[in-house]
């Protein structure tokens, strides 16, 4: 049991360094993204057709180069930001890169879902466009955008696992090199069962948090 804990704890740590420092990144970069892609759309608070369809096309392009080629396109601006393109806080930087387009529509979709007849009804009572976005918008689709921050957490686990193949570190970092390199099977086991539990309780927390916040 000791063999596992002392394999096992070290690329957990790991993995939840990238993971979490990653999702804090990408919702202050996403967030702020995915209002502007909905409060500059048509018939919006502050349309902005040129903006809106610059940043739509930006976030497009990024979402669809896949994260290890995408980890190998930005080598020289990961060395430009950390330091150095190898170990955990570089993985960092194209997990936030890679994560940040996705929060961004997974924000744009709750924030769309907020019904227009309150924006209406605080437009109405002379509401700025800042108070309409903190003060009705964000808070009234806090349980969809939970759910969304979930779903990235998720997401960016699995781009860390692949983070590993490439010297990132972490879990997938673990099974390359025991499970794959040295043939141990029950490394790779041990990491995928890992792996699962992490997803599994992160899902639960993010839906219980959403079902608290859309009760009161």
């Amino acid at each position: 049991m000791s063999y596992w804990i002392e394999l096992l704890t070290p690329s957990l740590l790991e993995t939840l360094y990238m993971v979490f420092v990653s999702v804090f990144f990408t919702i202050i970069f996403g967030l702020p993204l995915g209002v502007i892609l909905v409060v500059t759309d048509n018939n919006h608070i502050l349309p902005s057709p040129w903006l809106n369809r610059v940043l739509s096309y930006i976030i497009n392009i990024t979402r669809s180069l896949p994260f290890i080629i995408l980890m190998i396109f930005i080598i020289p601006f990961t060395r430009l930001v950390v330091g150095t393109t190898i170990g955990t806080t570089a993985a960092i930087v194209p997990l936030v890169i890679a994560a940040t387009p996705f929060f961004s529509r997974v924000v744009e979709t709750s924030i769309r879902e907020v019904d227009w007849g309150v924006v209406e009804a605080s437009i109405s009572m002379g509401a700025t466009p800042s108070q309409i976005i903190f003060k009705v918008l964000i808070p009234e689709a806090m349980p969809s955008l939970i759910l969304g921050v979930t779903i990235t957490i998720i997401n960016i686990l699995g781009y860390s696992a692949m983070a590993g193949v490439v010297g990132g570190g972490g879990l997938g970092d673990l099974a390359v090199r025991y499970g794959y390199q040295r043939f141990q099977t029950d490394v790779m086991i041990a990491t995928v069962i890992l792996l699962i539990v992490l997803v599994q309780i992160i899902q639960t927390a993010g839906n219980q948090l959403a079902q608290n916040i859309n009760k009161k």
